[in-house]
Order: C-alpha cells, then sequence, then structure tokens
C-alpha cells in the first residue's frame, strides 16, 4: 500500500545553497571536485543511465550484454554498488533527492505533496543546465503510461515511476523546469547545442531498461514487445539484456559524438536494484543486502513481507560502470556506494548542498571520485 505524502517546502533549503557550499567543498574526499579544477567544477557533464532490475552478477560479464562489460572493464566499476532500497520507485527518489521518504512500493499516484530538495532545483538555483531524457515520454508528462496505440490500448513502455523528475512538486508545477524534461529523441540535438545540459539524466523505456514492458487496457492485444523474464536469464530475461546492451551502446555513442563529450566528462551507468526472484523473505527481490544509510524496514513489515526478518533493506548488489573521458582505464573500486553515492559525487561536483542522506560520512555514504580521478 502506497503512502501519501505531505513534506515541507525546498524554499527554505535552497536557500541555504551559499552556505553549504563551503561545507561541500570541505567534505569532499581526497578526490573531491576541488581537487582537479581549484574553485571549479571536476566535470563538465555528468551523464546517468538508469537501467532496472538486474544485479551485477547479472550484467557484468554476461554474454548478453557484452558492450556493458567491454565498458565496465576498459573504464571503472565498482564492486560494491547496492541499490537503496526495494522496489523502483524510491530508488529514483534516492538517486536525486537522497532519500526515499519511507516510500517502500512504485504507486506513484500516492506521491503527492512532495515538496523537498532535489537535484534538479539545485542545479536550476546555481544556473547549471540539466535534462532529463525519458523514451517514449507521453505528450501529457505527468501521465502514469505512454502513449497511447491507434485502437487506444496504452503502451506502458514508459512509466512515471522510473521518471523521479515530475515526482517532486517544485518541478512539476513549474513549467520552466518541467522544460527539462524531455523526450530521449531530443537527446543528440540538445547534446550539440549552443547551450547543452551540462548534466543529463536518460531513462530507457521498459523495453530497453531490463524491466520487460507490456500493452494493458485492451484485451487479446498481440504479444508484449519485451516480456518480463520469468527467471533470470531465461530467454525472455536474455533478451531484455541485449536490448538493453544495444540502447546504452547507441546512447553512449550519442554522448561521445556529441560537443558535450569534453575531456572532463563523465556517464554513470547503473540499475535501481537487483533481480526479482521470488524470494519471498525480501519481497520477491533477490537480496536486500545494502549499506550506506539504506533504510531499516521492521521485521513482518507488509510492504515487504510478513517473513522479513527486519533490518537493512538494500537493494542489493547492482553493476556500476563509470566512463570518464581523462579517468583511469581498468579500474575497480571495493568501496561501498549506492545511489546516495552518486548523488553526493554530482552535488560535490558543481558545489551544492546535500540533499537528504547525501554525504552522510558518517553513515558511509562517500563520494565516488576515485572511479573518476583514479586514487
Amino acid at each position: 500500500m502506497g503512502i501519501r505524502l505531505k513534506l515541507v517546502g525546498v524554499g527554505g533549503a535552497l536557500a541555504l545553497a551559499a552556505a553549504a557550499l563551503a561545507t561541500n567543498a570541505s567534505a569532499a574526499d581526497g578526490h573531491g571536485a576541488r581537487a582537479s579544477h581549484g574553485q571549479g567544477p571536476a566535470l563538465d557533464h555528468v551523464f546517468v543511465i538508469m537501467l532496472e532490475n538486474h544485479s551485477q552478477s547479472s550484467v557484468i560479464d554476461d554474454a548478453n550484454a557484452p558492450f556493458m562489460t567491454s565498458l565496465a572493464h576498459t573504464y571503472s566499476m565498482a564492486d560494491q554498488y547496492y541499490g537503496v532500497t526495494h522496489p523502483s520507485m524510491p530508488n529514483y527518489l534516492a538517486a536525486i533527492a537522497g532519500d526515499n521518504f519511507g516510500i517502500q512500493d512504485d504507486n506513484d499516484q500516492n506521491v503527492v505533496n512532495l515538496d523537498r530538495p532535489n537535484l534538479a532545483q539545485e542545479l536550476t538555483a546555481a544556473h547549471i543546465r540539466w535534462g532529463a531524457y525519458m523514451e517514449d515520454l507521453p505528450t501529457d508528462k505527468l501521465a502514469r503510461f505512454g502513449p497511447t496505440l491507434g485502437d487506444g490500448t496504452v503502451v506502458s513502455l514508459y512509466a512515471k515511476k522510473h521518471n523521479p523528475f515530475v515526482l517532486f512538486d517544485g518541478i512539476k508545477n513549474d513549467p520552466s523546469e518541467m522544460a527539462n524534461v524531455k523526450d530521449y529523441s531530443q537527446l543528440g540535438d540538445d547534446l550539440n547545442s549552443q547551450h547543452a545540459p551540462q548534466f543529463v539524466w536518460i531513462t530507457p523505456n521498459q523495453c530497453h531498461d531490463m524491466h520487460g514492458g507490456v500493452y494493458v487496457s485492451v484485451p487479446g492485444h498481440p504479444e508484449t514487445p519485451c516480456p518480463y523474464g520469468s527467471t533470470k536469464d531465461d530467454a525472455n530475461d536474455a533478451a531484455l539484456k541485449q536490448k538493453a546492451d544495444d540502447f546504452v551502446h547507441t546512447a553512449v555513442n550519442t554522448i561521445m559524438s556529441s560537443q558535450a563529450w569534453t575531456r572532463h566528462s563523465a556517464i554513470f551507468i547503473v540499475t535501481d536494484e537487483n533481480d526479482f526472484t521470488g524470494n519471498s523473505e525480501t519481497g520477491g527481490w533477490e537480496s536486500a543486502d545494502g549499506c550506506c544509510d539504506s533504510p531499516y524496514v521492521a521485521a513482518g513489515d507488509t510492504r515487504v513481507s510478513a517473513s522479513w526478518p527486519g533490518g537493512t533493506y538494500g537493494g542489493g548488489l547492482i553493476p556500476a560502470i563509470v566512463v570518464s573521458k581523462s579517468g583511469p582505464r581498468g579500474y575497480v573500486s571495493h568501496t561501498p556506494y549506492n545511489h546516495y553515492s552518486m548523488l553526493t559525487t554530482i552535488e560535490q561536483n558543481w558545489h551544492l548542498p546535500y540533499t537528504g542522506h547525501a554525504g552522510d560520512r558518517a553513515g558511509g555514504v562517500v563520494a565516488m571520485w576515485p572511479l573518476i580521478n583514479g586514487d
């Protein structure tokens, strides 16, 4: 069951940005933003490609994901990177706002009055250009699914729960902010424009993110274009990985061939959480391993499972690849990270205030600069 949120506004938090800049700079670890570029950002452009529901062991060195495997071994990889929690939506919220706000479900209709600090509004306040590119984004950007076919069938290859930007009041209620939420088809042109976004988020549709997608609303419609996998590495799962690998290949080529791919640029490629395997104790997921301020969920919480023993409810070990144009090659970090760590890195890069659990070194949340700068 979802929860309805009534949360405080962002205005006061954003007003603290100037005071937080010095704190962020001093909090950066030895590979922080100022280590490379003095008072400026270490990275001119940061790209995030968020994929779905697959463990590190399901992607890295898997025969169905040769391109992502090649990136992981050629550039940098974190072998102890975890999803923050389960299921999808709270991970997306965590990745841009540093918190899951107590949400442990995917019901985006229950996310109301979510008026909290988030990365997008921080970037806007700091005059940093950003863009969120959603494959198959509906014309109505607040719609749950899209688009529709000629017979009225809804194609749920786009899912609002995978678009965290439209879940925050400060974005969805501001036309100037919503103008930065675009269909993925606009990415190439935007990256080659005079005002290319400096931060880019990419969400593939559910055929291309390893999730799997379905047609809904019209009984008897032809078979789905990308059926869900029933078990790890079955034929459907293999096909989803192949489609995702092809999508990432095309997206990375689009980025690297653009004017926005400067000498100081980096691409983060992660999944939101690990595989769904039907493990009843953990709510169906392969594991609930986690780190770095993952939420505590009490025993027997029905949002997870009546048999859940209680404890840290993390998102499991997942792939995390960092492609940096001037960064290390063949680098593997063994430091525990999660989506809060990625957010911490991005906020440090542009000297933004930390949101939520980002920057919480006491909780184990550290930035990922070694994967960009090397040791």
